[in-house]
């Protein structure tokens, strides 16, 4: 589950609870409800910092114990597909928010939870734990569409999505930030929050047009933004 909170223009998600914050139907849900709020009270100025209870996970990704706990394999199967295909709409949401959107993970962030990271426009990590985890490969789980076209909009270099996508590399927080991925790394979780704040704090301070904003993003990525089913608006300039 996840809490929201408003400190000015900066909006806090929290992912809450002491666990690794498995992606599961009700924490999904929960996702999606915050970030409606969210969108519904944008203004001009307004920044999104995605964060965690605890410090050692920010996400692990999808409740697969919920997944196998079915009555049979292809129950399994069909608790797993529902879970892809609820967390696309939060991908989309975070696309199209009209703000800048700060992922500041506590800890490691794996698979969907890995994922969920990379929808926003910056990470940040700590670099004393954590680690980012595409497990899909050690698992023997195929990549979903928009899993893959994420990762093509968002790692720039081959060899940065061949480690990721191919080798399941556990990526640490400076080795992020070389490959391009994080933003930037730090001590601690504590370090990492108070960092993501002050990069918010830059950013509300420019008061961007949110919609221009969600526009200008979407247009970075057309291919993730068609594997998503998000549309570009038409804006008319104001001069």
């Amino acid at each position: 589950m996840c809490t929201l909170e408003k400190r000015g223009n900066l909006f806090f998600l929290t992912l809450t609870g002491g666990d690794d914050h498995r992606l599961g139907p009700d924490c999904i849900d929960s996702i999606l409800s915050a970030i409606s709020q969210i969108k519904s009270q944008a203004t001009p100025g307004s920044v999104l910092i995605t964060t965690a209870q605890g410090t050692k996970y920010f996400s692990n990704g999808f409740d697969l114990a919920w997944a196998r706990s079915a009555d049979s394999k292809s129950g399994a199967v069909a608790r797993l597909g529902q879970m892809v295909a609820s967390f696309k709409p939060v991908v989309a949401e975070l696309i199209s928010l009209p703000m800048p959107t700060i992922a500041a993970l506590p800890g490691h962030a794996a698979a969907g939870g890995f994922l969920f990271a990379l929808s926003h426009d910056y990470i940040l990590m700590r670099r004393d734990r954590g680690v980012l985890y595409m497990s899909e490969v050690d698992l023997g789980l195929p990549f979903p569409d928009y899993f893959a076209a994420a990762m093509r909009a968002k790692i720039g270099s081959v060899l940065a999505r061949r480690d990721v996508m191919l080798k399941g590399a556990k990526i640490k927080g400076d080795e992020a930030v070389r490959m391009g991925i994080a933003e930037s790394a730090h001590d601690n979780a504590e370090n990492t929050l108070e960092a993501a704040v002050r990069l918010a704090e830059q950013l509300a301070k420019r008061k961007w047009n949110g919609e221009v904003y969600a526009e200008i993003r979407k247009s970075m990525f057309p291919d993730l933004c068609s594997v998503l089913g998000i549309t570009q608006k038409v804006i008319t300039p104001k001069l």
